[in-house]
């Protein structure tokens, strides 16, 4: 049976300069799934309905409830940690 084991990141801290781009990532999240959604023939209804298709999530980030947005950001920001935990830096040009 599967079973997740998540690099344990709790120990990692983000710069500030890192942090910022949370919710620039977390954005592109959400539009990479909606994206993706929509290209699976989903479109927006008010609730979930898997056998329609529609989800009250497609909807620009900005107008996603904030429960939906701080999921975004989770992942965004695991995902800089992990970069950070591998090793690896992150640089602005």
């Amino acid at each position: 049976m599967y079973q997740p084991n998540p690099k344990d990141l709790s120990g990692i801290s983000l710069p500030e300069e890192l942090q910022s781009l949370t919710e620039i990532i977390a954005e592109n999240v959400h539009d990479v799934w909606a994206a993706s959604r929509i290209s699976e023939g989903w479109t927006y209804g008010k609730k979930r309905d898997d056998e329609l298709k529609e989800t009250p999530c497609l909807v620009a980030y900005a107008d996603l409830p904030e429960s939906e947005k701080e999921y975004d950001r989770r992942t965004a920001m695991d995902t800089l940690k992990l970069i950070i935990a591998l090793g690896y830096r992150i640089t602005k040009e």
